[in-house]
């Protein structure tokens, strides 16, 4: 693969790897908000699963 096809993919996984993170943490303060605790510790683990914190 040529250096730009790389250098693509590479910000095309970082900007994916960035909207889940905002995505996770926008369902977690709506979560926290409604007092959903078991919604929240749902996403909590699907945060550390993801290494996203």
């Amino acid at each position: 693969m040529n250096k730009i096809s790389q250098q693509s993919l590479s910000q095309a996984s970082q900007t994916h790897r960035e909207s889940l993170r905002r995505s996770l943490q926008h369902r977690l303060e709506v979560a926290r908000a409604s007092g959903n605790e078991k919604l929240v510790h749902q996403l909590e683990a699907e945060a550390a699963y993801l290494h996203i914190e």
